[in-house]
């Protein structure tokens, strides 16, 4: 969480644009022109953070609303080409310096990270399409079961420790 909090505000400072502002750019890019819906949907944020993001995208002149040729009812969000600028010249997202990191280690590493991270994700209880809430507080052994914090480390790095159904 540190690094999302300094790298958004390097890019505050620097580029003018907040991470979300850039995540929402980058995806128009990607993928746009896109309807709110779908671009709140893709970027996985409500539709009202998504609309104030994109107000303040609009004045900055980094995106435009326009409807639809098709069908006047639907309103579409293009990316302008001072929004392509700003995109292009912002540093990647911080997503993309993880996932190139992440590629760039030995695939038995990898391997150790998904599974430390499918575990953490099972005892958080997380579903995929909800953003979770995280309690901050020390970790109570009586709530892992009976663990010791030392098997849980080892049990979160040693895929061998894993349930039979994980492996």
């Amino acid at each position: 969480m540190r690094a999302v909090d300094v790298h958004s505000r390097r890019l505050a400072a620097e580029f003018m644009v907040t991470g979300p502002q850039l995540l929402c750019l980058q995806t128009l890019h990607d993928d746009g022109p896109l309807t709110t819906s779908a671009l709140a949907k893709l970027i996985h944020l409500s539709k009202s953070t998504t609309v104030g993001i994109l107000d303040r995208l609009e004045q900055k002149g980094w995106v435009s609303r326009e409807r639809s040729n098709l069908d006047r009812r639907v309103v579409l969000v293009h990316i302008t080409a001072d929004g392509e600028a700003c995109l292009a010249a912002a540093p990647s997202l911080l997503q993309g310096r993880l996932a190139q990191g992440l590629r760039n280690l030995p695939e038995k590493e990898q391997l150790v990270i998904a599974q430390s991270l499918e575990r953490v994700v099972e005892m958080l209880e997380t579903r995929p399409d909800v953003a979770p809430l995280l309690e901050a507080g020390p970790i109570i052994e009586d709530q892992i079961e009976g663990s010791t914090e030392a098997q849980v480390r080892k049990d979160l790095t040693d895929p061998q420790q894993a349930p039979e159904k994980e492996r």
